[in-house]
């Protein structure tokens, strides 16, 4: 059934169902991951139907995406752009790296990455989709709002898209690698990683002194 005629003919779900669907997709992906995750047993611990899911996300790979996008979503309100946003420059990179590494560092993220790479060796497109709904948005919105900083005169960056990569690797350092291959979490590290990302941050592209305070 394509996605297309699924959202034609499906009538909407209500918020609470839809939620309901989306928290059991998320958990039997991150716990099962993609090829062992069946949509009889979503349906089942939703306590909908297999039409209902197929009618409002097409088919599993649309729900697999929908479910990635909703984990996503918790980290993406940290890249909001405000009208007036509120703090410091260094304030506000450090909320962001807080948040990214809140995210990432999740054991269901960890253990929901590796299933995923494992299965992009066999469907290329199912990386692709954990990209897309993920990765990319994500990216994508710290773009957004290191553009509306940079209109703003706060900072200087000729590649904004670098600029976010050059953040988010300084963020995750080694940690992210070695919690991918069962090292513990190591908080202290992390904020030293966070602190250290925004003042090299801060020195490279602010066009004024972060304030510390």
């Amino acid at each position: 059934m394509s996605t297309a005629k699924a959202k034609k003919a499906g009538r909407p779900v209500s918020t609470a169902k839809r939620e309901a669907i989306l928290a059991a997709a998320t958990r039997a992906f991150f716990e099962h991951g993609y090829a062992a995750t069946a949509i009889e047993h979503v349906a089942a611990e939703a306590d909908v139907s297999k039409v209902t899911i197929y009618n409002q996300f097409g088919d599993k790979r649309g729900l697999f995406t929908a479910a990635v996008e909703a984990e996503c979503e918790r980290m993406r309100s940290a890249f909001a752009v405000q009208p007036s946003p509120s703090g410091t420059l260094r304030q506000r990179l450090t909320a962001i790296g807080e948040a990214m590494m809140a995210f990432l560092s999740r054991p269901e993220m960890v253990q929901f990455e590796r299933r995923i790479a494992a299965e992009t060796e066999h469907e290329p497109a199912i990386g692709a989709a954990f990209l897309a709904a993920g990765p990319h948005r994500m990216k994508a919105a710290f773009s957004g709002l290191l553009g509306v900083m940079k209109e703003a005169g706060e900072v200087e960056i000729d590649d904004i898209d670098l600029a976010v990569e050059q953040f988010a690797s300084m963020c995750k350092g080694m940690g992210d690698l070695e919690r991918r291959f069962g090292f513990p979490a190591d908080p202290v590290r992390d904020r030293q990683r966070i602190d250290g990302a925004v003042e090299v941050f801060c020195r490279a592209y602010a066009v004024e002194e972060c304030n510390r305070n």
